[in-house]
């Protein structure tokens, strides 16, 4: 049975919009598939963080008290997840160690964040480093990876396949200056170093979603680490 892990942006579960049908439904389309990959799931923190974000900074947080307040907000989106899945713990794990320690076939584990400094990307390839997974899955708001921001650039191209040296290209173009909307720079050394590789998907269609999580055709993008 293949070991996936599946990192979801805040800005994918909670928009603010039909939140607990898609939930819900991202919940019950993990369930159904469960019996077939060994789920690990990581939640972002979204607008929910921005928000404890925005705030702390205006009351003079400091930038570790405002990734402190980001990863408790990613956590609450985790237990969310938890909730609509049925089993919703009074804590969710808090490192990748512990995550792949209490997965098994047949269990969905879900966290949040893990400490300062470290993104949803980054830790769901800890996790996968951890749990000996083939993929991480990437539902993210962009259906897939560009030559330059589709949303500012009509003119960006679409790619359905790279390699994971072509990705850390495009992460560090510009001067090594990390472009986060693509990928964690420490996300795409670890599955070049381990062999992970990774599928960007649009987190809203769970058609294509639950495609890429089984490792079955899907529109997007596939990073190949070989």
């Amino acid at each position: 049975m293949d070991k996936v892990v599946v990192s979801i942006g805040g800005s994918i579960l909670v928009p603010g919009e039909n939140d607990a049908d898609y939930i819900s439904e991202l919940a019950g389309m993990l369930k159904g598939i469960s019996d077939r990959v060994q789920l690990a799931i990581v939640c972002g923190g979204g607008k929910t963080a921005r928000y404890y974000a925005e705030v702390g900074r205006g009351l003079g947080g400091d930038t570790y008290q405002l990734d402190i307040l980001g990863i408790g907000a990613t956590r609450l989106n985790a237990q969310l997840l938890s909730l609509a899945l049925g089993d919703m713990p009074d804590t969710v794990p808090t490192t990748a160690e512990e995550t792949a320690d209490r997965s098994e076939p047949g269990r969905i584990v879900v966290m949040g964040g893990t400490v300062p400094g470290h993104t949803t990307d980054a830790v769901s390839m800890m996790v996968a480093r951890e749990l000996g997974a083939c993929r991480v899955v990437n539902a993210t708001s962009v259906d897939a990876v560009y030559t330059d921001d589709p949303r500012v650039n009509k003119d960006a191209v679409r790619i359905p396949s790279m390699t994971i040296t072509e990705l850390g290209d495009i992460v560090y173009k510009e001067h090594g200056a990390s472009r986060s909307s693509v990928f964690d720079p420490l996300g795409v050394r670890i599955a070049a170093e381990c062999g992970i590789d990774i599928s960007i998907v649009d987190g809203r269609n769970l058609t294509e979603l639950r495609n890429a999580i089984l490792g079955e055709p899907f529109s997007g993008t596939s990073v190949s680490s070989r």
